[in-house]
């Protein structure tokens, strides 16, 4: 026989009316409104506020009230899931914690934005009542739960962690939070990767030199640095930059940059040409120099500096052209001047400027002298080119000011000026003898204040002829603020743990059922 609206109101009366002692031998009367969530919508509406409300008085029916409430979290009627879904923290008590979390992971697959949104809240709610048991159910579904499940934990724990107290995210949750996020990294996404990183970044517990370090040591297992680059597959490409994109707010003078600018001295600088792009609009080998630049100030290993700073000399030599040679007649045997490529100089030098101010003797000490000649001839060509260059933008800039400066064509040649200028004074100081590192520059890309939202469109390997005819080379990708590059592609699980016999993909997800 049916349970009816009345039969639930007459046994909620029964239980709400027995003393704390007594209340537990009106069991009939508990499964009366169990029972409900068999009836229509209104008995189920009922049944989903009273069942949790009576759920601690039971303990012995434990199973069974959660199951019940678990039957109207899946109906089909949407108002009554939210009130089940509303309701379930209450269920949320020593070892059922466990359990609600769990179920409430799986929860998260749902379409319905305010379902969504009513997850969340409950997700929050029990975090507040035990955030390690609470975290354990997390966790379990992003090892374990479908993909789409495994998602939405990694969003929600990437978002919601940082906002909870201290007294909620004690060490030992964020201990735990650091050991089970290390496993999930065993087999992750490119996305998955950076919001596993922002997640750990975050924790209290590593805000210390030690805790950065091993925050380093992570990113260092993720980027397969122990293997050879692969220039011509764009996922190990795409691989190694969203590392060293997760890596750089890690370094400093005490966390070193050393194992990752060694990689790109010795692996990406000498295929910098053959480099595929994991984005078809990006200039690879512009992004790849500016993270070698960026990298270059906390490259701390005395023993790899010559060898790097070798590659930086080597491949300075490629972008730093000779001048033409002329004729009798004193022109020009070529019908065109060397194109110089500001952007790409601009990081090449600043990484050597870097470098060379640990070992200031390396142009006198480690370059012969016919090189260290040849080297000067370039330097002095470029430092001409740039010359003209420099006068062009000042004229081009001249007096203008507010609005003026905020159109396309003058962001372009502002940050053109930045670059030219940051050139100069870097090759003033390789033209001291003996060859200085002193001087101090911004790169072109960082914002000069913390109020701007977006850095101005840059040039991407800016070329001109030391005549001052220009040619702009302009990506649409060259637009970034501070030290974000571009949003990762990757969309496959197994492209940034590949080794453990998990392709692309390989990872599958339950197919969607039963919540348990």
């Amino acid at each position: 026989m049916a349970v009816t609206i009345e039969d639930l109101y007459r046994n909620y009366g029964l239980l709400a009316d027995a003393s704390k002692d007594n209340i537990s031998q009106h069991k009939d009367a508990y499964q009366v409104i169990l029972n409900g969530v068999k009836g229509g919508p209104k008995e189920k509406r009922l049944a989903a506020q009273f069942i949790p409300k009576f759920f601690s008085s039971f303990p012995e029916m434990a199973d069974a009230a959660i199951n019940a409430q678990l039957d109207l979290c899946e109906d089909e009627d949407v108002s009554i899931r939210r009130q089940a879904i509303k309701e379930l923290p209450r269920f949320a008590t020593g070892e059922n914690i466990l359990r609600v979390a769990d179920i409430l992971t799986q929860l998260l697959q749902t379409d319905d934005t305010a379902e969504f949104n009513q997850v969340n809240a409950a997700l929050v709610s029990i975090f507040k009542i035990d955030a390690r048991g609470t975290l354990g159910g997390l966790f379990s579904q992003i090892l374990q739960g479908e993909d789409i499940v495994r998602e939405r934990a990694i969003k929600f724990l990437s978002g919601k962690l940082k906002t909870l107290p201290e007294d909620v995210m004690t060490k030992e949750v964020e201990d735990y939070v650091f050991a089970e996020t290390k496993k999930v990294l065993e087999d992750v996404t490119g996305e998955e990767f950076v919001l596993l990183m922002r997640l750990v970044s975050g924790l209290r517990v590593l805000q210390t030199v030690n805790g950065r370090q091993q925050l380093v040591e992570l990113v260092v297992e993720q980027a397969f640095l122990e293997q050879a680059l692969n220039p011509a597959d764009p996922d190990t490409v795409d691989r190694l930059l969203q590392c060293t994109r997760q890596a750089l707010p890690l370094f400093s003078k005490n966390v070193h940059s050393t194992r990752f600018v060694t990689y790109f001295c010795e692996h990406v600088l000498p295929n910098l040409s053959t480099l595929t792009s994991p984005v078809a609009e990006l200039d690879i080998q512009l992004e790849v120099l500016k993270l070698l630049a960026e990298m270059s100030p906390f490259c701390g290993d005395m023993d790899k500096l010559e060898p790097n700073l070798n590659m930086l000399f080597t491949k300075l030599l490629e972008f730093m052209p000779l001048p033409p040679e002329e004729v009798e007649n004193g022109e020009n045997s070529a019908n065109e001047e060397p194109k110089l490529q500001f952007s790409y100089v601009e990081c090449l030098l600043f990484s050597f400027h870097q470098l060379g101010k640990k070992l200031p003797d390396f142009l006198i000490d480690k370059v012969d002298a016919e090189q260290l000649k040849d080297f000067k001839i370039r330097l002095q060509y470029f430092a001409r080119g740039l010359q003209v260059y420099i006068r062009q933008l000042r004229v081009a800039l001249q007096g203008k000011t507010g609005d003026a400066l905020k159109t396309e064509e003058n962001k372009i040649k502002v940050v053109a000026l930045k670059i030219t200028n940051n050139i100069n004074v870097l090759i003033k100081d390789l033209f001291h003898n003996p060859p200085s590192f002193k001087s101090t520059v911004t790169l072109s890309w960082k914002p000069v204040q913390k109020t701007e939202a977006v850095a101005p469109k840059r040039p991407s390997g800016e070329e001109m002829g030391s005549s001052g005819s220009t040619k702009k080379q302009i990506s649409p990708q060259s637009r970034r603020d501070a030290r974000q590059i571009y949003n990762p592609p990757s969309e496959q699980r197994g492209g940034f743990r590949g080794g453990r016999g998990r392709g692309f993909g390989a990872r599958g997800g339950r197919s969607r059922g039963r919540i348990y």
